[in-house]
C-alpha cells in the first residue's frame, strides 16, 4: 500500500489554516460528521468481509475514542481549525486508518490536572498508562488504555504523535522526541490481514 493517506493527514496536521482544502473529503468540522463517516467506514468493513466482525468493531472503537477525544478536549478552546481528519484504505492485506486534530495537544490537555508533566513525552506516557483525564473531575481516563490494549492484543500498530513526541505501539510501547511539532494530535492505526 502507497502511503498517500498517511502523506495526506501528515500535510493536513502542519499545514497552514489557510490551505486545508485538499481534504474536503477527509475533514470533519463536527462531531456527527465523524460519527457518520465513522460508522460509514464500520459499513465498508463490514461489507469488504476482509476481517472478523469483531475486529471491525473493535477498529472502529479505536478510531471513535481517538476522534471523540478530538472533540472532547478542545471543546471550546480550539487554537486553530475545529474538527479532526478522518481518513481509511483498505487495500493490500492491510487497513490504515488515519485521524488527526489541529487542537492543544495531549500536553497541555493533561497539564490541566498533572501540572509536573515536563513534555509533551510524558504526556504521551502519561495518557497511555494512566487513568487520567485532561476534563477533571469527570470520572473517565481509560480511552487510551483501551487502546493500548486492543492495539495490543489484535496485533495492531498505532503511530501517536503530539506536540514533539511520538509513540509507537504495538506488542510494547517506545516513545520518543521528535524534530517535527504537531500541535494537536495525530494517529494512525495500521491493521494487517491475511488476503
Amino acid at each position: 500500500m502507497d502511503n498517500q493517506l498517511e502523506k495526506k493527514v501528515f500535510a493536513w496536521a502542519k499545514a497552514d489554516k489557510n490551505n486545508l482544502s485538499d481534504c474536503k473529503e477527509e475533514y470533519c468540522a463536527t462531531r456527527d460528521i465523524f460519527q457518520a463517516r465513522l460508522d460509514k467506514m464500520t459499513n465498508s468493513l463490514l461489507n469488504a468481509k476482509k476481517i472478523s466482525e469483531e475486529d471491525v468493531y473493535i477498529l472502529t472503537a479505536i478510531a471513535g475514542e481517538i476522534g471523540n477525544n478530538s472533540f472532547d478536549h478542545n471543546l471550546g478552546s480550539w487554537p486553530d481549525v475545529m474538527g479532526v481528519f478522518f481518513g481509511y484504505e483498505l487495500a493490500d492485506g492491510e487497513i490504515k486508518i488515519a485521524l488527526a486534530d489541529r487542537g492543544q495537544g495531549l500536553l497541555a490537555t493533561l497539564k490541566r490536572v498533572k501540572p509536573e508533566l515536563k513534555n509533551d513525552s510524558e504526556a504521551l506516557i502519561t495518557a497511555f498508562n494512566e487513568r487520567i483525564s485532561g476534563r477533571a473531575p469527570e470520572p473517565r481516563g481509560n480511552g487510551l488504555k483501551f487502546v493500548k490494549e486492543n492495539i495490543k492484543d489484535r496485533k495492531m500498530h498505532l503511530l501517536f504523535v503530539t506536540g514533539q513526541a511520538r509513540a509507537e505501539l504495538n506488542d510494547k510501547m517506545i516513545v520518543e522526541e521528535v524534530n517535527e511539532n504537531i500541535t494537536g494530535s495525530l494517529a494512525l492505526i495500521t491493521y494487517k490481514y491475511a488476503r
